[in-house]
């Protein structure tokens, strides 16, 4: 994700007004994806990389229907698993990860999601991303989870600039006011999502254009 153009580094005061705004406009933002249960949540954060939240939720309302346990879904096999997710992309290498991950959860953690960071990294097709995620929308932990939308708007706006996601990671949470951080990472996703766009950012319907750093904002 390097190479991304950082903007003009926004200051403490202009990052306090972008989240009150944010926080304003969606006080309770929560992920797309659609889930029932924490182990739910899991399996759609694993099967969403290189694939869009919509395309996840389409392929996991065939899937939860078969199997929405780890029980159910380490019965229902890779094959079973590969089959109602073969709409989305490296399903099969997702469907493997998926049926390893429903029996450690079986055989390690009571068929739990744990809360741990170090747990949830050791399971197949968990790395830190997925486990920001997990640990953000299910257990309220302050965490940032930089996906390709949050990484282009932390460097594009100065919110956060950095040379990989890592240290854009480390920076939202040097930045973002304590207040707004286990919020911070849905609204700045759900931002880079439909506002701050890749190819042709949408300046003018931005709530925080006036504060953002870009150098090239569009009308």
């Amino acid at each position: 994700m390097s190479g991304t153009p950082a903007g003009r580094r926004m200051s403490a005061d202009q990052v306090e007004a972008m989240f009150h705004r944010l926080a304003e406009a969606n006080p309770n933002p929560t992920t797309e994806l659609e889930y029932q249960t924490p182990f739910q949540l899991l399996v759609a954060v694993v099967l969403s990389a290189l694939a869009t939240d919509k395309g996840v939720n389409l392929a996991t309302r065939r899937l939860f229907a078969q199997a929405p346990t780890p029980e159910a879904m380490a019965t229902l096999g890779e094959e079973g698993i590969a089959e109602a997710i073969r709409t989305i992309g490296l399903y099969r290498n997702k469907a493997k990860n998926v049926a390893m991950l429903s029996r450690q959860l079986l055989e390690r953690h009571a068929g739990e999601v744990p809360r741990d960071r170090a747990a949830l990294e050791a399971l197949p097709g968990v790395g830190r991303k997925t486990a920001n995620v997990v640990l953000n929308t299910l257990f309220g932990e302050p965490t940032i989870a930089v996906d390709t939308h949050l990484f282009r708007l932390a460097n594009r706006t100065g919110l956060a600039p950095g040379k990989d996601v890592l240290a854009v990671e480390r920076a939202l949470l040097r930045r973002i006011p304590k207040p707004y951080l286990q919020n911070a990472h849905h609204w700045l996703i759900l931002h880079g999502r439909y506002v701050c766009v890749a190819r042709k950012p949408k300046c003018g319907q931005c709530l925080v254009r006036d504060l953002c750093g870009c150098r090239d904002k569009t009308d």
